[in-house]
């Protein structure tokens, strides 16, 4: 599942906020540390006249696992395409900036996760082909918040989106019916359409009949996280400006998380770290906000008797958790022949494909009509719509600036900050003081 591979807002989660993956990352063949390879225009052994595309990922990424590769192969006798796989992106992504700057050990095709492509957008484009001028990529296919997340400002498209996280909010119809609340997703989603503050109102409710033992949401940094990404400004500005101490939607979800830390709403849990596995399987909570590839995290950690018991219903904004880039370095030597292969694993019937077989659901919203998409079903979650839950999600979410520092502000704002108002009960105006002054010191403001 590509869950293993990322959690671009918890990334954070042992290591570095980059890797919404931590130490579950599955291993992939040709690991390594460097996210480069050879390429060349003869293969080796039996590929003897072919041209080896060499395709540099972290973690288990998808492509390969769904079979991707092998159909291009199909289709393009003469192309074999070897992949170079590094576990977790937070060693990936530092070798990949390294080889950018050389200008070698680079594969011909490089990933980038989404908490890496505002550097690659402000900083490196130069040095990696315009995949938008390849032919047969179709910028309309793609969602345009998508589109403009891998595009310069001056119009230059490095990276063709592979996938996206739209979120909805995974619940427990178990709990939610001792707590006196509705089951079906559609009544739960209205409880708080178009609102946090409902989805807050909602976890009071939840508390006064709630089964002893278990709380409404995993805990507040989870749901800090999630309206800072359902807002339309995070920690930078449309000007590419630090505005993370001013903005308003980092306010909002600050002040949200806090509130249901001190309602006594959350377990209290960290995302990613093993007490949080458990309470899965202990069914300890009853709402967590999930994109699709959280529901094969749900599944493996909450095991058989979680089975119809969790089901999904639409978040009260929509936001994106995850998400990647697939781009070309103008360093390459089959340049051409791999904007090709960007562009067909990118297309939408790929990437219909990879939903499919890998729960990485689709960056192209031509894929939305297709029958891998529209009609897929969830048997685990009361065989819910997943494809329509989430292609409705992904419509929704906002187009928000992203900075090359992201990741290190929300790590900060949550282990830092909100962590201590869930777990110590320490102030919201410490706790968010504490967390400002160590995102100054690591960002050098």
């Amino acid at each position: 599942m590509r869950y293993r591979t990322r959690t671009p807002r918890r990334a954070v989660a042992l290591a570095a906020v980059a890797a919404l993956a931590t130490g579950l990352l599955a291993g992939c063949a040709d690991d390594s540390d460097e996210p480069g390879g050879s390429s060349g225009g003869g293969g080796d052994g039996g590929d003897k006249g072919k041209t080896t595309l060499t395709v540099g990922v972290f973690g288990a990424f998808g492509l390969q696992e769904a079979g991707l590769y092998d159909e291009y192969e199909k289709l393009n006798p003469d192309i074999n395409i070897k992949q170079n796989s590094v576990q977790r992106n937070e060693n990936y992504w530092p070798a990949l900036l390294t080889h950018l700057s050389s200008g070698s050990g680079l594969s011909d095709v490089q990933a980038v996760e989404v908490g890496n492509i505002a550097e690659l957008t402000g900083t490196h484009s130069a040095k990696l082909v315009d995949l938008g001028k390849t032919q047969g990529v179709d910028k309309g296919a793609y969602l345009g918040w998508k589109w403009q997340q891998g595009t310069t400002k001056d119009g230059k498209t490095v990276g063709l989106g592979t996938d996206i996280g739209p979120t909805g909010i995974c619940y427990r119809k178990d709990l939610f019916k001792k707590a006196g609340l509705p089951t079906d997703r559609e009544e739960v989603g209205k409880l708080w359409a178009g609102d946090w503050k409902k989805y807050l109102e909602a976890g009071k409710q939840y508390k006064k009949k709630g089964p002893e033992g278990t709380a409404f949401v995993d805990g507040a940094t989870g749901v800090m996280a999630a309206v800072h990404a359902s807002g339309k400004e995070k920690f930078y500005d449309a000007d590419g400006e630090l505005v993370y101490k001013d903005s308003a939607g980092v306010r909002e979800g600050w002040e949200l998380g806090a509130q249901f830390a001190e309602a006594g709403l959350t377990a209290k849990l960290q995302q990613f770290q093993p007490s949080w596995d458990q309470a899965f399987a202990n069914g300890s909570f009853a709402t967590v906000t999930c994109p699709p590839w959280m529901l094969g995290y749900i599944k493996d950690k909450a095991g058989d008797k979680g089975e119809d018991q969790w089901d999904v219903a639409a978040a009260p904004k929509p936001g994106n958790w995850g998400g990647s880039f697939l781009s070309v370095p103008e360093a390459g030597k089959n340049k051409e022949e791999a904007a090709k292969l960007v562009t067909w694993l990118t297309a939408p019937k790929q990437q219909a494909k990879l939903f499919d077989k890998r729960a990485s659901f689709p960056s192209a919203e031509a894929a939305y009509d297709l029958p891998e998409v529209k009609d897929a079903k969830n048997p685990y979650f009361g065989d819910s719509p997943v494809g329509q839950i989430f292609a409705k999600a992904a419509e929704g979410v906002p187009v928000q600036p992203i900075g090359p520092k992201d990741g290190i502000i929300s790590q900060y704002l949550a282990d830092t900050g909100m962590l201590g108002v869930d777990q110590k009960g320490t102030s919201p105006d410490k706790a968010w003081d504490k967390a400002m002054k160590t995102i100054d010191n690591a960002l050098d403001q």
